[in-house]
């Protein structure tokens, strides 16, 4: 009679440690998804506030164009700043700005 209860009392154990195996690798399973499932919501939530940025922010203005440039204007400022300088007296600077403007 006490033979056969060790063999039960060892299946008892082994199946219950087998059940409370199998159980722990479900709730692993369980909470891995739950966090998978948490991780993807948040990034759904960031990409729809990324799309959403770029609508609210007015689009950049063109800068504006510009004027086509003019050698004489840069000759006369060439001139202006030599002459501020003081590289040339208000005699060299007239004369050479009455040469350009003639």
């Amino acid at each position: 009679m006490f033979a056969r209860r060790r063999p039960l009392l060892r299946a008892a154990a082994v199946g219950g440690g087998a059940y409370m195996a199998g159980r722990a690798a479900a709730n692993r399973r369980a909470d891995q998804q739950y966090r998978d499932a948490d991780q993807e919501a948040r990034l759904s939530n960031l990409e729809q506030q990324q799309a959403q940025v770029p609508a609210q922010q007015p689009p950049p203005q063109p800068a504006p164009a510009q004027a086509a440039p003019n050698p004489l204007l840069d000759q006369l400022n060439q001139l202006a700043s030599l002459h501020q300088s003081g590289a040339l007296s208000d005699d060299e600077f007239a004369a050479a700005k009455a040469k350009l403007l003639a």
